[in-house]
């Protein structure tokens, strides 16, 4: 298998992070539209992520927060997102980068992206599979993205949505 120096992976995880960038963006500008709310989940121990030490101890690797009706001071940079929620009636400030982001779901219109972690792509080296041990790689694993998309099936008004991942387009 030849190896990916373009990293198609990391483009498409940028851009699909995009997604979710212009949408808070529009939303911290004007509001949710219609029924639209997000499911959003992401890693409370990621870099940059800035949590209280009770949501910290209450979640300790992820937590899904909703963006729906009680939320305010939503602020979008390039690099994340801040907002005010309230959790058991105590108001807290969350700062997450969009690289800490795991999962983005608006219900409303069954849509959402899913972040899985990978390793470094796979090399060759004169027809072999590298030897080299995968604790000696240098690069961290980094989360690519999965797109939830609507199924075609319409016979029920509520038809359910497929998770289409992309090692599914891989070479192996």
């Amino acid at each position: 298998m030849a190896v990916d120096h373009i990293r198609y992976d990391l483009l498409t995880q940028d851009a699909l992070r995009g997604v979710v960038r212009s949408v808070l963006e529009d939303v911290a500008k004007h509001g949710l539209p219609g029924d639209h709310h997000f499911y959003i989940s992401f890693d409370t121990c990621a870099e940059g992520v800035q949590i209280s030490a009770r949501m910290l101890e209450q979640y300790p690797k992820e937590i899904t927060i909703v963006l729906q009706h009680q939320f305010w001071d939503l602020l979008v940079s390039d690099s994340g997102f801040e907002v005010g929620l309230s959790f058991g009636g105590v108001p807290e400030r969350l700062a997450v980068p969009f690289a800490a982001v795991k999962g983005f779901f608006d219900p409303s219109v069954q849509f959402g992206l899913q972040f899985e972690e990978i390793g470094e792509p796979e090399t060759q080296v004169s027809g072999e599979e590298s030897k080299e041990p995968k604790a000696a790689q240098t690069n961290p694993p980094v989360p690519v993205p999965s797109a939830v998309v609507p199924e075609k099936d319409t016979s029920t008004p509520a038809a359910g949505a497929e998770v289409v991942r992309l090692d599914r387009f891989r070479k192996k």
